[in-house]
């Protein structure tokens, strides 16, 4: 179990940065680069290069998804700290933890419906705030609710890479391949979905990372540890404003 353990940990971070890095690399590298291209230089080049850089994309996700449950199995589940075990599972901790796998088809609907960014900013900062509350109310610890709810969104992240980047960018790709004009509409959903995966993953991390730390789990700060879950959500706005800034700063960046 301990190899086990320490194989799956060296995959999930290998994986994690080939996905994330690639990630960044489509929405703060590439995205400018393509609005410089003409129709016969991305007919030439996009069919040679997006098709490698999404292999890469779509494998490092599923490895960093794959592992990433196997740890929380080793770690949390089998290890008995998902929750507090003087509180036991509830049945509200047993459908948060449910909920961590089934994330996807509440937010597809919504990412589909709520067409403004900023609106649905909004409803899905609102949306995470009850999850953690829940989350931490129903007895999850602290570790395990940060990691938790970063399981939930690299659940949806997984999930947009398989279902939706993917089978879009195919499409996308072989209408430019052919000199046709993509699907105005697959572009859209191939954008909106990555630049939401950019920004899931700041706060992914967060979890990921702090639920190895204690500092903000109650005691500091004036933070008691019944609202420990507060420093996520403030962690969650200040990851989500760095992203903005990196986008405004992407398009201004040039080459020779």
């Amino acid at each position: 179990m301990e190899i086990l353990s320490a194989l799956s940990r060296w995959i999930h971070v290998l994986a994690g940065i080939v996905w994330i890095g690639i990630l960044y690399f489509f929405n703060f590298v590439n995205i400018p680069f393509q609005g410089t291209q003409d129709g016969d230089t991305k007919k030439k080049v996009n069919p040679e290069l997006l098709p490698r850089a999404l292999f890469w994309f779509r494998w490092g996700a599923a490895w960093t998804w794959v592992t990433g449950v196997i740890l929380l199995q080793l770690v949390f589940w089998g290890g008995q700290i998902t929750v507090d075990p003087m509180r036991g599972w509830s049945p509200l901790a047993i459908a948060m933890l449910a909920l961590v796998f089934v994330a996807p088809f509440v937010y597809d609907p919504l990412a589909k419906s709520i067409k403004n960014p900023k609106a649905f900013g909004a409803v899905a900062f609102f949306l995470l705030f009850v999850v953690i509350c829940l989350m931490h109310y129903s007895g999850f610890t602290y570790r395990s609710y940060n990691i938790h709810l970063a399981s939930l969104l690299g659940t949806i992240m997984a999930w947009n890479v398989w279902f939706r980047i993917w089978p879009a960018q195919q499409k996308i790709l072989r209408a430019v391949k052919e000199g046709t004009a993509p699907d105005a509409a697959l572009l859209a959903l191939a954008g909106s979905r990555s630049r939401h995966n950019t920004y899931m993953s700041v706060a992914l991390l967060w979890g990921m990372i702090n639920s190895h730390t204690s500092y903000f789990s109650g005691g500091n700060l004036g933070i008691g540890e019944s609202w420990a879950y507060v420093a996520y959500l403030a962690a969650i706005l200040v990851g989500w404003h760095v992203v903005w800034q990196l986008y405004q700063r992407a398009g201004k960046v040039k080459g020779f």
